[in-house]
């Protein structure tokens, strides 16, 4: 049985440093130390040894069994550090190679015009102020004089939370909140997020808006056209043409639609304006005196005019995108461009 053990081990060691890999390596495991591997059955046939050497045999097949253990994990060990070193080799960087340019970040589309916006009407003498999107039915609505059975409210395409709250479909309501904590004079812009439920090439369930507000003694309409000719012209340029139309708004009376001559055709009628030079670019009007009543302010006393601006289609008709739903989609080849 000794001279079996002494064949045994150096089979086993022979046999281990041929093994080259990781399969092979388990494999030498279970043939010789395995629950019916070669070294396992010689301890099982211990009672063939005499007695007397039976002690010094096992002590001897437990070494031989440690010994092979450890040489496994030491083998195993081995191929890890050489595969490691191989994948180091396969991915070391060439330093003669050109290297890669950084892609630097930008301001998205939407967000430059509407800091321009807000650059042009601070300049003006406007501040900034901003409210909650999810907002209150009184504010969206009832103190903007569109009470709950008011035709306008379809005009909305509503998202409720709850019968009395709402995703704001405008920023007014910071307008109204302004009015209540301060007394007049009031010049004011309100950036911010609006959600309406409505979505194709020019609209989007999520969109920006920047409504104005000011309000003192003595305003009059005049005022309103300066302010928005002035802004208009800083944003398309100083020979932009633009015409006041009637239109209807709950909040504002009278109430004017502001068109700017097409910027793709210049006035001479494409299919971006439907072939009448013009596109419509903002609402605006003098502010109805229930609004004044419902914030506290004398009508009487005090008059003003209000407007609101599309972030998004101000951006449009500037940088001539035809589709919306470009500024969401996340495209870096669209939106590197700007």
């Amino acid at each position: 049985m000794r001279e079996e053990l002494k064949a045994l081990r150096e089979q086993a060691l022979a046999e281990l440093r041929k093994a080259g890999t990781e399969a092979e390596i388990q494999e030498f495991r279970t043939r010789y130390l395995g629950r019916k591997g070669l070294l396992t059955g010689l301890l099982r046939n211990i009672s063939g040894v005499p007695s007397e050497e039976r002690p010094q045999f096992g002590r001897q097949c437990n070494e031989l069994k440690e010994t092979l253990s450890g040489e496994i994990e030491q083998r195993l060990t081995d191929l890890v550090s050489l595969k490691g070193e191989e994948e180091l080799l396969r991915k070391r960087l060439d330093a003669t190679l050109p290297g890669r340019g950084v892609r630097y970040g930008r301001r998205h589309p939407v967000t430059q015009v509407r800091e321009e916006i807000c650059r042009i009407f601070t300049g003006l003498g406007f501040s900034v102020a901003e409210g909650p999107e999810v907002e209150l039915d009184y504010y969206n609505f009832e103190a903007l004089n569109i009470p709950k059975d008011h035709p306008a409210r379809d005009m909305q395409d509503t998202f409720y939370v709850e019968d009395n709250i709402v995703l704001r479909t405008h920023t007014s309501p910071v307008q109204v909140r302004i009015m209540e904590k301060r007394r007049p004079p009031v010049r004011v812009i309100s950036p911010g997020r609006v959600y309406r439920r409505d979505s194709d090439v020019s609209h989007t369930p999520m969109f920006h808006q920047i409504e104005g507000l000011l309000v003192d003694r003595g305003i009059t309409f005049s005022d309103l056209k300066g302010v928005l000719t002035a802004f208009l012209k800083q944003v398309f340029g100083g020979e932009t043409a633009l015409r006041f139309r009637p239109s209807f708004f709950p909040f504002t009376e009278p109430s004017a639609e502001v068109d700017i001559a097409c910027v793709i055709c210049g006035g001479e009628g494409c299919r971006v304006c439907k072939k009448s030079g013009w596109l419509e670019i903002l609402g605006s009007g003098m502010i109805d005196p229930e609004v004044f009543r419902m914030v506290g302010y004398d009508p009487e006393v005090y008059s003003g005019f209000a407007f609101g601006l599309g972030v998004e289609r101000i951006a449009m008709l500037k940088y001539g995108i035809d589709d919306i739903r470009l500024y969401y989609e996340n495209d870096q080849r669209f939106l590197s461009q700007f």
